[in-house]
């Protein structure tokens, strides 16, 4: 049975990389070979270091739909931010029943070997993210000892003038942006003092 497949490029603008074709001919090229049929082309264009890929979203989308049994890609790091990124995205699309294959990286999770490939690559980002937690426990152990304060700064709010601004009849909206004050904060403000005013 013939197979449907997704091509995915990604090129950054910042770096002068700003046309996929390169990619996009060795991936078509590929196709052809292992007679895929192409149901579509998905090209994110990154700008500096903004992370903003609308493609990768619809493909992942489309994937859900199941528009497509395979996602080729040209290279791993054209299809995941992070290691981390990479392994769940795939697991996504194995979980749909979605095969990947990344070009020039020679993996192909259609095959036993890949799928290896994939799970020595999954526990790389365990890995990873077991350092990462590891270094973020150790910092905050120090700064403990350190004696510095951890956690968000408590806000400062003007109970006075929060009640006078709703006394006089204005919106929480206005109130919020006014004093700074979350609506939350304001409302809680509002009725504590509506309720100590009840009990004197």
């Amino acid at each position: 049975m013939t197979k449907r497949v997704a091509l995915y490029a990604r090129v950054s603008t910042s770096n002068g990389q700003q046309d996929p074709e390169m990619q996009l001919r060795e991936l078509r090229e590929y196709a052809k070979h292992r007679e895929l049929i192409i149901v579509d082309e998905y090209v994110d264009r990154m700008t500096g270091s903004k992370d903003c890929r609308p493609a990768i979203n619809r493909l992942m989308g489309d994937a859900y739909q199941r528009r497509f049994d395979v996602v080729l890609v040209w290279k791993l790091d054209r299809f995941g931010r992070s290691l981390r990124h990479l392994v769940n995205a795939i697991a996504e699309l194995e979980a749909l029943g979605v095969a990947f294959i990344s070009f020039r990286d020679n993996l192909d999770l259609t095959t036993p070997f890949g799928r290896l490939m994939f799970q020595i690559v999954g526990a790389m980002a365990e890995f990873e993210r077991a350092l990462i937690q590891e270094r973020v426990r150790a910092g905050l152990r120090n700064a403990k000892a350190k004696g510095k304060t951890l956690g968000r700064p408590r806000a400062v709010v003007n109970i006075e003038e929060i009640s006078a601004l709703r006394e006089q009849g204005l919106s929480w909206a206005r109130i919020t942006h006014q004093t700074g004050a979350s609506k939350g904060t304001a409302q809680r403000v509002v009725k504590a003092c509506a309720s100590r005013s009840g009990n004197a």
